[in-house]
Protein backbone atom coordinates (compact mmCIF):
# COMPACT_ATOMS: atom_id res chain seq x y z
CA UNK A 1 0.00 0.00 0.00
CA UNK A 2 1.03 3.31 -0.86
CA UNK A 3 1.41 6.08 1.72
CA UNK A 4 1.15 9.97 0.23
CA UNK A 5 3.35 12.36 0.40
CA UNK A 6 0.51 14.67 2.31
CA UNK A 7 -0.71 11.46 4.53
CA UNK A 8 3.01 10.73 6.25
CA UNK A 9 3.21 14.84 6.41
CA UNK A 10 0.24 14.54 8.99
CA UNK A 11 1.58 11.68 10.58
CA UNK A 12 4.86 13.22 10.92
CA UNK A 13 2.84 16.31 12.41
CA UNK A 14 1.02 14.68 14.84
CA UNK A 15 3.58 12.68 16.16
CA UNK A 16 5.44 16.17 16.68
CA UNK A 17 2.66 17.36 18.07
CA UNK A 18 2.54 14.46 20.83
CA UNK A 19 6.39 14.60 21.74
CA UNK A 20 7.38 18.07 21.61
CA UNK A 21 10.92 19.27 22.01
CA UNK A 22 13.22 17.17 24.19
CA UNK A 23 15.03 17.91 26.93
CA UNK A 24 18.58 18.72 26.75
CA UNK A 25 22.19 18.03 27.61
CA UNK A 26 21.60 15.19 29.61
CA UNK A 27 22.87 11.77 28.86
CA UNK A 28 19.34 10.12 29.35
CA UNK A 29 21.58 6.25 29.19
CA UNK A 30 22.68 6.84 32.72
CA UNK A 31 19.86 8.56 33.89
CA UNK A 32 17.96 5.52 32.85
CA UNK A 33 20.11 3.08 34.51
CA UNK A 34 18.87 4.65 37.92
CA UNK A 35 15.62 5.45 37.09
CA UNK A 36 14.20 2.92 34.73
CA UNK A 37 15.67 -0.38 36.88
CA UNK A 38 11.95 -0.76 38.00
CA UNK A 39 12.51 0.16 41.41
CA UNK A 40 11.39 3.66 43.30
CA UNK A 41 13.77 5.74 45.61
CA UNK A 42 12.38 6.32 49.34
CA UNK A 43 14.17 9.01 51.63
CA UNK A 44 13.00 9.43 55.11
CA UNK A 45 13.30 13.06 56.93
CA UNK A 46 13.09 14.76 60.54
CA UNK A 47 10.88 17.09 60.08
CA UNK A 48 10.23 19.99 61.81
CA UNK A 49 6.74 21.92 60.65
CA UNK A 50 5.18 25.15 62.08
CA UNK A 51 1.70 24.84 62.27
CA UNK A 52 -0.71 27.71 64.81
CA UNK A 53 2.54 29.36 65.36
CA UNK A 54 4.42 26.68 66.84
CA UNK A 55 7.59 23.93 65.40
CA UNK A 56 6.02 20.76 65.51
CA UNK A 57 8.57 17.77 65.55
CA UNK A 58 7.48 14.97 62.32
CA UNK A 59 8.42 13.43 59.66
CA UNK A 60 8.78 13.44 55.81
CA UNK A 61 9.24 10.85 53.12
CA UNK A 62 10.21 11.54 49.47
CA UNK A 63 9.12 8.86 47.20
CA UNK A 64 10.60 9.37 43.40
CA UNK A 65 9.93 6.60 40.55
CA UNK A 66 9.13 7.25 36.79
CA UNK A 67 5.91 5.67 35.01
CA UNK A 68 4.49 5.70 32.04
CA UNK A 69 1.53 8.19 31.96
CA UNK A 70 -1.27 9.29 29.34
CA UNK A 71 -1.10 13.04 27.85
CA UNK A 72 -4.99 12.86 27.52
CA UNK A 73 -6.09 11.39 30.78
CA UNK A 74 -2.95 12.78 32.91
CA UNK A 75 -3.30 9.14 34.93
CA UNK A 76 -0.87 6.42 35.11
CA UNK A 77 -1.65 3.73 32.39
CA UNK A 78 -2.63 -0.22 33.20
CA UNK A 79 -1.27 -1.21 29.78
CA UNK A 80 1.20 1.00 28.48
CA UNK A 81 2.13 -0.95 25.73
CA UNK A 82 -1.13 -0.55 23.89
CA UNK A 83 -1.29 2.94 24.63
CA UNK A 84 0.60 3.99 21.14
CA UNK A 85 1.48 8.00 20.92
CA UNK A 86 -1.03 8.74 24.17
CA UNK A 87 2.13 6.99 26.61
CA UNK A 88 4.41 9.65 28.04
CA UNK A 89 7.41 8.98 30.78
CA UNK A 90 7.29 10.97 34.00
CA UNK A 91 8.67 10.78 36.99
CA UNK A 92 7.05 11.05 39.96
CA UNK A 93 7.54 12.40 43.21
CA UNK A 94 5.17 11.84 46.27
CA UNK A 95 5.66 13.61 49.48
CA UNK A 96 3.99 13.02 52.55
CA UNK A 97 4.42 14.87 56.11
CA UNK A 98 3.37 13.78 59.27
CA UNK A 99 2.65 15.83 62.37
CA UNK A 100 0.91 16.06 65.61
CA UNK A 101 -0.68 19.90 66.59
CA UNK A 102 -1.92 19.28 69.96
CA UNK A 103 -4.21 16.07 70.54
CA UNK A 104 -4.72 15.73 66.54
CA UNK A 105 -2.58 14.92 64.04
CA UNK A 106 -2.13 15.60 60.41
CA UNK A 107 -1.45 13.56 57.20
CA UNK A 108 -0.24 15.39 54.22
CA UNK A 109 0.56 14.23 50.95
CA UNK A 110 2.02 15.82 47.40
CA UNK A 111 2.19 14.63 44.08
CA UNK A 112 3.77 15.94 41.19
CA UNK A 113 4.00 14.25 37.82
CA UNK A 114 6.87 15.97 35.30
CA UNK A 115 7.47 14.33 32.04
CA UNK A 116 11.88 12.78 32.23
CA UNK A 117 12.62 13.32 28.41
CA UNK A 118 10.17 15.70 26.58
CA UNK A 119 10.57 19.82 28.02
CA UNK A 120 7.09 20.14 29.76
CA UNK A 121 5.82 21.78 32.68
CA UNK A 122 4.56 19.04 34.77
CA UNK A 123 1.45 17.59 33.74
CA UNK A 124 -0.54 17.27 37.36
CA UNK A 125 0.14 18.25 40.72
CA UNK A 126 -2.52 17.13 43.55
CA UNK A 127 -2.35 17.61 47.22
CA UNK A 128 -3.98 16.28 50.60
CA UNK A 129 -4.28 16.93 53.84
CA UNK A 130 -6.11 15.22 56.49
CA UNK A 131 -6.59 15.88 59.87
CA UNK A 132 -9.55 15.43 62.92
CA UNK A 133 -11.24 18.97 61.60
CA UNK A 134 -11.90 17.41 57.68
CA UNK A 135 -9.74 16.86 54.66
CA UNK A 136 -9.23 18.65 51.69
CA UNK A 137 -7.89 17.83 48.43
CA UNK A 138 -6.32 20.23 45.63
CA UNK A 139 -5.49 19.39 41.56
CA UNK A 140 -4.07 21.04 38.81
CA UNK A 141 -3.96 19.69 35.29
CA UNK A 142 -1.28 21.16 32.85
CA UNK A 143 -3.63 22.68 29.97
CA UNK A 144 -1.67 23.92 27.32
CA UNK A 145 1.97 25.02 27.38
CA UNK A 146 1.98 26.55 30.92
CA UNK A 147 -1.78 27.21 31.37
CA UNK A 148 -3.21 25.23 34.18
CA UNK A 149 -6.46 24.52 35.53
CA UNK A 150 -7.26 23.56 39.01
CA UNK A 151 -9.81 22.62 41.48
CA UNK A 152 -10.27 22.38 45.08
CA UNK A 153 -12.44 20.35 47.49
CA UNK A 154 -12.61 21.74 51.43
CA UNK A 155 -14.64 21.44 54.10
CA UNK A 156 -14.08 25.04 54.99
CA UNK A 157 -16.78 27.08 53.64
CA UNK A 158 -14.73 30.24 52.14
CA UNK A 159 -12.66 27.79 49.96
CA UNK A 160 -15.91 25.25 49.74
CA UNK A 161 -15.67 23.35 46.07
CA UNK A 162 -13.95 25.69 43.78
CA UNK A 163 -11.83 26.08 40.43
CA UNK A 164 -9.24 28.43 39.28
CA UNK A 165 -6.48 28.78 36.72
CA UNK A 166 -3.04 30.21 36.44
CA UNK A 167 -0.09 30.62 33.74
CA UNK A 168 3.52 29.70 34.94
CA UNK A 169 5.64 27.46 36.57
CA UNK A 170 4.42 25.79 39.42
CA UNK A 171 6.97 25.67 42.36
CA UNK A 172 6.21 21.97 43.08
CA UNK A 173 7.36 20.87 40.03
CA UNK A 174 11.48 21.72 41.13
CA UNK A 175 11.64 19.02 42.87
CA UNK A 176 11.29 16.87 39.76
CA UNK A 177 13.60 19.22 37.80
CA UNK A 178 16.40 18.58 40.44
CA UNK A 179 16.09 15.33 39.72
CA UNK A 180 15.73 15.51 36.13
CA UNK A 181 18.82 17.38 36.30
CA UNK A 182 19.65 20.69 37.63
CA UNK A 183 20.24 22.08 34.30
CA UNK A 184 16.49 22.31 33.99
CA UNK A 185 16.00 24.54 36.75
CA UNK A 186 14.37 28.17 35.34
CA UNK A 187 16.81 30.87 36.73
CA UNK A 188 16.45 34.00 37.45
CA UNK A 189 12.34 36.02 37.47
CA UNK A 190 10.12 33.89 37.41
CA UNK A 191 5.95 34.02 37.48
CA UNK A 192 5.26 30.86 39.71
CA UNK A 193 2.77 29.12 41.82
CA UNK A 194 3.68 28.78 45.44
CA UNK A 195 3.27 24.98 46.27
CA UNK A 196 0.22 23.80 47.49
CA UNK A 197 1.23 22.72 50.74
CA UNK A 198 1.93 26.19 51.54
CA UNK A 199 -1.84 27.34 50.12
CA UNK A 200 -3.02 24.77 52.38
CA UNK A 201 -1.29 26.31 55.39
CA UNK A 202 -1.99 29.68 54.98
CA UNK A 203 -5.19 29.39 52.74
CA UNK A 204 -4.24 32.04 50.04
CA UNK A 205 -6.02 32.66 47.22
CA UNK A 206 -4.43 30.10 44.08
CA UNK A 207 -2.76 32.88 42.51
CA UNK A 208 1.23 33.25 40.80
CA UNK A 209 3.59 35.29 41.96
CA UNK A 210 6.96 36.59 41.20
CA UNK A 211 10.01 34.71 42.28
CA UNK A 212 13.85 34.59 41.68
CA UNK A 213 15.59 31.67 41.55
CA UNK A 214 18.96 30.71 42.09
CA UNK A 215 21.34 27.57 42.55
CA UNK A 216 23.93 28.00 44.93
CA UNK A 217 27.47 26.05 45.77
CA UNK A 218 27.10 25.22 49.50
CA UNK A 219 29.91 22.91 49.63
CA UNK A 220 32.32 20.56 47.91
CA UNK A 221 29.54 17.99 47.03
CA UNK A 222 26.14 19.96 47.84
CA UNK A 223 24.16 22.49 45.87
CA UNK A 224 21.09 24.73 46.89
CA UNK A 225 18.15 25.85 45.17
CA UNK A 226 17.03 28.70 46.33
CA UNK A 227 13.36 30.52 45.41
CA UNK A 228 12.88 33.92 46.71
CA UNK A 229 9.33 35.46 46.44
CA UNK A 230 8.75 39.51 45.42
CA UNK A 231 6.05 39.87 48.27
CA UNK A 232 9.30 38.58 50.88
CA UNK A 233 6.96 36.66 53.02
CA UNK A 234 8.17 33.39 51.46
CA UNK A 235 11.75 31.51 50.67
CA UNK A 236 12.73 27.98 49.64
CA UNK A 237 15.89 26.17 50.02
CA UNK A 238 16.62 22.80 49.22
CA UNK A 239 20.31 21.15 49.55
CA UNK A 240 20.79 18.50 46.75
CA UNK A 241 23.79 16.23 45.97
CA UNK A 242 25.96 18.21 42.56
CA UNK A 243 26.22 14.85 41.36
CA UNK A 244 23.99 12.49 39.22
CA UNK A 245 21.58 11.30 40.29
CA UNK A 246 21.12 14.75 42.37
CA UNK A 247 19.66 13.33 45.80
CA UNK A 248 17.67 15.52 48.02
CA UNK A 249 19.11 15.82 51.61
CA UNK A 250 16.83 18.70 53.15
CA UNK A 251 15.10 21.56 52.56
CA UNK A 252 14.27 24.64 54.52
CA UNK A 253 10.64 27.20 54.32
CA UNK A 254 10.84 29.94 55.56
CA UNK A 255 7.60 32.45 56.11
CA UNK A 256 7.43 35.75 57.35
CA UNK A 257 4.23 36.70 59.14
CA UNK A 258 2.68 40.19 59.07
CA UNK A 259 3.71 41.13 62.05
CA UNK A 260 7.32 40.63 61.27
CA UNK A 261 8.00 37.13 63.16
CA UNK A 262 9.63 34.79 60.87
CA UNK A 263 8.46 30.51 60.74
CA UNK A 264 11.05 28.45 59.82
CA UNK A 265 10.02 25.17 58.87
CA UNK A 266 12.90 22.34 58.03
CA UNK A 267 13.75 18.70 57.65
CA UNK A 268 16.88 16.99 57.63
CA UNK A 269 17.85 13.30 55.59
CA UNK A 270 17.87 10.41 58.07
CA UNK A 271 17.26 7.58 55.84
CA UNK A 272 17.55 6.41 52.15
CA UNK A 273 16.79 2.85 50.14
CA UNK A 274 16.04 1.85 46.45
CA UNK A 275 13.43 -0.93 46.43
CA UNK A 276 10.08 -2.06 44.69
CA UNK A 277 7.61 -0.76 47.74
CA UNK A 278 4.89 -1.86 45.68
CA UNK A 279 5.96 -5.25 46.03
CA UNK A 280 6.27 -5.35 49.52
CA UNK A 281 3.39 -5.53 51.29
CA UNK A 282 3.73 -8.23 54.13
CA UNK A 283 4.29 -8.07 57.63
CA UNK A 284 7.62 -9.47 57.23
CA UNK A 285 8.21 -6.78 55.02
CA UNK A 286 7.95 -4.13 57.94
CA UNK A 287 11.52 -4.59 58.56
CA UNK A 288 11.98 -2.12 55.95
CA UNK A 289 10.93 1.00 57.11
CA UNK A 290 12.82 0.35 60.42
CA UNK A 291 16.16 0.51 57.60
CA UNK A 292 14.33 4.00 56.79
CA UNK A 293 13.99 4.95 60.59
CA UNK A 294 10.33 5.36 59.87
CA UNK A 295 8.36 6.59 62.92
CA UNK A 296 4.75 7.44 61.61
Amino acid sequence: MRISFVSLSLVLIFLASCSGPQRKEIDFDAWGKYWFQGKAEISSFDLTQYRYGEPRTGEAVLIFVTEEFSRKNQVKLDQPEKAGTDKISVIKMNQTRDFVTGIYPYHMMLSVFTPTKEKKHSLKINASSQEWCGHTFTQINLKSKDSYQGKIFSYFEKEGDDSFSFKGWTEDELWNLIRINPNQIPIGSVNMMPSLFYQRFTHDEFKTEEAFIRVLDVSNNRSQLEVTYSSGSRVLKIDFEKEFPYQIMGWEESQTKADGTKEISKAKRKGLKIVDYWTRNKVEDEFLRRELNLNY
